[in-house]
């Protein structure tokens, strides 16, 4: 069986590569967002001027002051013409500052759904494309999180935290602008506290963001164990192991809360730090203002006030900006999991082979689109000729050599053939190359040397997808997903239609059964058909090959989760399944394959004995052993 590793995660204290800002990241996710140019072009003008609003309440208040209330005082009868017209053009600024702040987010909202919508997409078209070695060494907890965890942290920084750090950075620019016309003297004294204020919170900043990438890693890895102990759930409470589970999942809970409470408690210390800085700011501005106002007269008590008010408007979008980047680190580095996945090698695939519907008069063979029930390879040269051949079912290994590992062989020099219509049985002890040799059949995995060939065609010259239509699979553990019985049935073949799938559910002795449900073939199952038995299942299962009519069926201990009697109905669904076709049969059972026309006794990957069971039976070998109890299966 193939390697089934769990992610490698870094250890507690190690480096994480990508604790700065990934601008790898940045330019393909900027890609997604060229297709909504006018959108962030009105989200961008919407955000400049919810920013400049916040300015010219400071500029508002130096007018208020120096025109209106200073003139005023000690006056009998103060005139104050213009002040109501004034604050009727600082009511309708205000207005487009909210109405220009509400537009940017409902745009970012939507605009950040869409992007994603198109990032899940891709992702999920490229995992289609993957090869089965990657799900092997891949937890699909840690897979699952791509979608969740990682996607949510996307959503995030481009709903919010990008638009913020923009709205900031228009901010400071047309704050500093309007505090050096205000007063230099002030400026200079703001941008010396800010610089220090800021090598004070990028350690703070830079530790958060280290954390924050952990914590993502921590929670992939925790959502595949979770993943894990909900498939095993009957495994885990047959032998006790509850507590075990408990102890491991609590390991890395606290892995994940350790991580998290790092990076949250760096994050949340960073707002009160700046909060009190910016006081700290405020009480040097308001003392060395006066000053220059008592001594000099460089600045009025108006343009104090307002400098006071711009002070305050500048440290908090600073202090935006540093929060939000770490959540902008954090969304990137889930953005690199999910390039990452995004960038694997996806299953090659060199084929030029096909499979075509046929009408075959003789040695004529005619392509053609009506579906006839006949089969035939088509196969163009480099001349630009095409020929045909009859899809018959023949297989043949030559010299098959493969392992999952390089370097690590585990199918030895395999040599068999299969002519069309035989049954061939696999047995041998677990990890024998039982399974191993059917997935290389339909070419889940590729050999490392010699040939397989499939009605005399090298199968690497097949189209991957043409070769699988080919085949018909049956196997130990039935997948059904959430649907009717019809939907799940018609899974092997999509096109069918309903008499087409009764059909196949009377050949596999599933009708009866299907019937007696209360909804019949309407029956919605889901939760993997937890709700019917495994018999039941597995009747299923055959309906939904032999609805797909493969010239060549790969049974995979089928039978052997399902007791006696049940089994007996199964095998009579299978019997029906199998007439006319090559099958390929692996069971521990070897009452199940005494009929096979070939039986393959298999032995750290090298085929020890091969013939019929009179044969075997003759020779005394391993076969004879394990057929008289002298030797049983693992």
């Amino acid at each position: 069986m193939a390697p089934n590793n769990r992610n490698m995660r870094p250890p507690k204290g190690a480096k994480i590569p990508g604790q700065k800002i990934d601008f790898v990241a940045v330019k393909r996710l900027l890609g997604y967002m060229k297709n909504y140019k006018l959108t962030l072009g009105i989200v961008a003008v919407c955000i400049i001027l919810s920013s400049l609003t916040n300015v010219a309440s400071s500029i508002f208040l130096q007018i208020l002051i120096d025109d209106y209330i200073l003139p005023t005082l000690g006056r009998p009868n103060p005139v104050i013409q213009g002040l109501s017209k004034l604050i009727l053009t600082m009511c309708g600024i205000f207005a487009v500052g909210i109405i220009s702040g509400y537009l940017y987010n409902r745009l970012m909202a939507v605009t950040s759904q869409k992007v994603l919508k198109e990032i899940r997409d891709e992702m999920f078209e490229k995992m289609q494309k993957l090869p089965i070695r990657y799900f092997d060494t891949n937890t699909h907890g840690d897979i699952m999180s791509h979608y969740t965890n990682d996607a949510d942290t996307l959503r995030q920084m481009l709903s919010q935290s990008l638009p913020q750090v923009f709205s900031s950075v228009i901010t400071i620019v047309s704050i500093l602008t309007t505090m050096l016309v205000t007063s230099w003297l002030l400026t200079v004294v703001v941008i010396v506290f800010v610089i220090l204020m800021l090598m004070v919170t990028g350690k703070v900043a830079g530790n958060s963001g280290k954390y924050f990438i952990r914590q993502q890693n921590s929670l992939g890895d925790l959502n595949g164990y979770i993943e894990e102990m909900i498939n095993g759930q009957k495994v885990i409470k047959v032998f006790c192991h509850e507590e075990k589970a408990k102890e491991e999942f609590d390991r890395k809970n606290e892995e994940l809360c350790e991580n998290a409470r790092k990076a949250n408690a760096f994050a949340n210390s960073l707002m009160p730090l700046m909060h009190n800085m910016g006081y700290l700011l405020y009480v040097i501005l308001a003392i060395f203002g006066g000053v220059i106002a008592v001594t000099t007269g460089g600045v009025t008590l108006g343009a104090i006030a307002s400098f006071l008010n711009l002070s305050r408007g500048f440290m908090q979008p600073i202090s935006q900006v540093s929060q939000q980047m770490n959540m902008v680190i954090m969304a990137l580095a889930g953005a690199k999991r999910i390039f990452d996945l995004m960038d694997e090698q996806p299953e090659t695939d060199n084929g030029y082979v096909g499979l075509v519907s046929a009408k075959i008069d003789g040695d004529k063979i005619t392509e053609c689109n009506e579906h006839t029930g006949k089969w035939a390879w088509k196969h163009p040269h480099g001349d630009g000729t095409i020929t045909y051949t009859p899809m018959k079912g023949e297989v043949v290994f030559d010299g098959v050599d493969f392992g999952y590992v390089q370097g690590k062989t585990v199918l030895h020099d395999i040599h068999l053939t299969a002519h069309p219509g035989q049954k061939i049985a696999f047995v041998g002890a677990t990890g024998a190359g039982k399974t191993t040799i059917t997935n290389l059949i339909n070419r889940f995995y590729d050999i490392d040397d010699g040939k397989i060939r499939y009605d005399g065609i090298n199968i690497n010259k097949i189209h991957k997808s043409d070769l699988r239509h080919s085949l018909g699979i049956v196997l130990q553990d039935v997948n059904l997903f959430t649907g009717t019985i019809m939907e799940n049935i018609r899974y092997g073949k999509l096109d069918a239609t309903d008499e087409e799938v009764i059909a196949a559910s009377k050949l596999a002795n599933a009708d009866d059964f299907i019937r007696m449900l209360p909804d019949g073939y309407n029956t919605m199952i889901s939760g993997d058909g937890g709700q019917i038995s495994q018999g039941q299942k597995q009747l299923i299962s055959i309906a939904r090959a032999a609805v797909a009519d493969p010239p060549v069926m790969i049974l995979d201990e089928a039978t052997s989760s399902i007791d006696t009697r049940t089994e007996s109905i199964v095998q009579a669904g299978m019997d029906s399944l199998m007439k006319g076709r090559t099958v390929f049969v692996i069971a521990h059972r070897l009452s199940t394959v005494q009929n096979s026309d070939v039986i393959v006794v298999l032995e750290h990957g090298k085929i020890i004995e091969q013939g019929t069971h009179n044969q075997l039976i003759a020779q005394k070998g391993k076969y004879y052993q394990l057929h008289t109890g002298a030797f049983e299966l693992d």
